[in-house]
């Protein structure tokens, strides 16, 4: 059984168990957690095993946020979940419809008041894990040479003991953990909404203001301007902190080693992950560097 085959099974088999109808289901995206739309504007994630903990904290963090006035994507109400099937856990939201990414400004306001909540009791937050997975991501890179493969081993061993001695510059707070703009949406009407509460955690809020910056430095998705009014918004320039080289390049590592574990499935993904391998090791000249979205 491969396993886009095997989430299906997981999905009907956990409708059935919440009295939900599974036929007529649609992939949204078959990646590392399966999306499904539901009938009835819902949506079905279907995680990897063993990811029951991280489950139970998005649902959590999902009622918590939104009793707070901080919109996120909203768990559905009145069913036990997560739902657990196969080592599975399958959970369910209502759908969100007429978002787009958004933009500095609107990331920079719900990140302040986010990160100005207090630490909420009762909620499963842990402290922030800026390395999980990497290791079993790049060892799964097979499209990459040994030699890069090595590297980007040795890469991620050197900023876990960087990691381990940077001092923040802000205080600890709950940080979203993925607060690139992709998983921070806007409606129609200017809502802001976060979506993608896996990584919800305690720890450093430069953290979550790196995503943005490294769309300025590495990436030059957005311009100076834009940047200078995210930092306004915010109150913090995260660029001027003696620590955010170390953040940057963690994060930089991330989304290559992301790029890498996908072009492992996806050919046409093999040419980008080669690319940011290339840049992190200096064979393609300094940033900001011709990076293109994946996944």
């Amino acid at each position: 059984m491969t396993d886009e085959s095997a989430c299906w099974q997981v999905l009907s088999r956990a409708c059935a168990a919440v009295g939900l109808p599974a036929e007529g289901a649609e992939p949204i995206r078959l990646g590392e957690n399966a999306v499904f739309r539901l009938p009835g504007h819902l949506v079905a994630r279907v995680s990897r095993p063993g990811q029951q903990g991280t489950a139970r904290r998005e649902v959590a963090v999902s009622h918590w946020l939104n009793a707070a006035g901080v919109a996120a994507v909203a768990a559905l109400e009145g069913i036990d979940q997560p739902v657990e099937v196969d080592g599975r856990s399958v959970t369910f939201w209502h759908e969100l419809t007429d978002l787009r990414e958004g933009t500095p400004v609107q990331v920079a306001t719900v990140l302040k008041r986010l990160h100005a909540l207090p630490v909420p009791a009762g909620v499963p937050l842990g402290p922030l894990r800026p390395f999980v997975r990497l290791a079993e991501r790049i060892e799964g890179s097979v499209t990459l040479p040994d030699g890069d493969r090595a590297w980007l081993m040795e890469r991620l061993a050197e900023l876990e003991g960087q990691w381990a001695t940077v001092a923040g510059g802000l205080e600890v707070c709950v940080v979203h953990g993925d607060a690139w703009s992709g998983n921070v949406m806007a409606s129609g009407g200017g809502q802001v909404v976060l979506l993608d509460l896996e990584r919800c955690s305690i720890g450093p809020r430069e953290w979550d203001l790196v995503s943005t910056a490294f769309k300025h430095v590495t990436t030059a998705l957005i311009t100076s301007t834009q940047y200078a009014e995210f930092c306004q918004t915010y109150g913090y320039d995260v660029t001027a902190w003696t620590g955010f080289e170390t953040f940057r390049d963690i994060r930089e590592l991330r989304v290559t080693c992301y790029a890498a574990q996908l072009a492992a499935e996806h050919p046409q993904y093999q040419e980008e992950a080669r690319l940011r391998v290339d840049c992190l090791r200096g064979r393609h000249g300094p940033r900001p560097w011709p990076w293109k979205p994946v996944g």
